[in-house]
């Protein structure tokens, strides 16, 4: 359901995790997702597509080691990093993810290769590292995606309990990432990348890579990236069930505000989303003490960190 013809209003949005984020990093974090906002929306302004846009932004936060996906990413209990990434064309429901990809700095680039230069939509682990070898994608040692501060973080919390007690109750934690985006034909897509729990069981995935679960975009409906504790968002299917609602005639943010009320009600599960409608609505929305995110519409660039904080600023033409 594209409006070839019809000149839309481009919007892209971005968010760079929901969790308790600490003061020291609040800056950064929303200057991060600031930066991968007017990233994604460069390349809409030149006419390229939403899914174009989405991956660009999510680039820029993989390449920006504050954000726990790419570059930075959380250590498991084996101190390695493993990586998650799931890009979304709403116009298709061409869908492409990688999970537990060791060395790639670019995750969300593999994962956009699997939906277009493969017959499948998920590749894992070794499978992926193979693929990405047999198209010439440019591999980087894990020790290069490792910043010094995640190293002493997974030093203090060596066992995956305390870990994830101290992520989800104190939640002194990196997060995903994500962006969504409606391009000026009315298309829509997603994206997520994640490096998941510090300290997490080798071979554990969440929610970033799992349709409907992490991410999901439809151009009936819109375009959704989740963000939070990676199991509650997979036991509701978060974005497939924000959809549900926006389907059955509710607004963006109402739509957004009932399923976190419900992940937290029903698995008492915190998080957030960011999701756009093909029309362009649009909503951040997270019940965690802060998410940065982003969002850039008609040279206007919002932006918060704080529940129901909307700043903006007016991008010079």
């Amino acid at each position: 359901m594209s409006r070839k013809g019809l000149e839309m209003s481009a919007v892209v949005l971005v968010h760079g995790g929901a969790w308790t984020i600490p003061d020291e990093l609040a800056k950064t974090l929303v200057d991060g997702v600031k930066a991968a906002a007017r990233e994604g929306f460069s390349v809409l302004k030149r006419g390229e597509s939403a899914l174009d846009a989405v991956e660009a932004s999510v680039r820029t936060m993989e390449d920006n080691p504050v954000f726990n996906a790419g570059n930075g990413a959380t250590l498991n209990t084996d101190g390695e990093v493993e990586l998650d990434a799931i890009i979304m064309d709403g116009e298709t429901l061409a869908c492409g993810a990688v999970s537990c990809v060791k060395n790639i700095a670019n995750p969300i680039s593999l994962a956009r290769a699997v939906m277009e230069k493969t017959p499948h939509i998920m590749l894992t682990d070794v499978g992926a590292n193979l693929f990405a070898e047999s198209i010439g994608m440019n591999t980087v040692s894990t020790d290069a995606l490792v910043t010094e501060y995640e190293r002493k973080e997974w030093e203090k919390h060596k066992n995956y309990i305390t870990g994830v007690m101290e992520d989800f109750n104190v939640k002194w934690t990196h997060d995903t990432v994500g962006a969504v985006a409606v391009d000026h034909t009315g298309n829509v897509a997603c994206a997520t990348s994640t490096g998941g729990i510090r300290n997490k069981m080798v071979g554990r995935v969440g929610d970033s890579p799992i349709i409907g679960s992490g991410g999901y975009a439809d151009n009936f409906s819109g375009a959704v990236s989740c963000t939070g504790h990676g199991e509650s968002i997979l036991k509701v299917t978060l974005a497939r069930l924000i959809l549900s609602h926006i389907e059955q005639g509710k607004s963006v943010a109402d739509a957004t505000q009932l399923s976190l009320q419900y992940m937290g009600d029903r698995v008492q599960g915190a998080g957030g989303a960011i999701v756009v409608s093909p029309s362009g609505q649009w909503a951040a929305t997270f019940n965690t003490e802060r998410m940065a995110w982003a969002a850039l519409e008609n040279d206007v660039l919002w932006y918060g960190l704080e529940p129901n904080e909307r700043l903006k600023e007016q991008l010079s033409q």
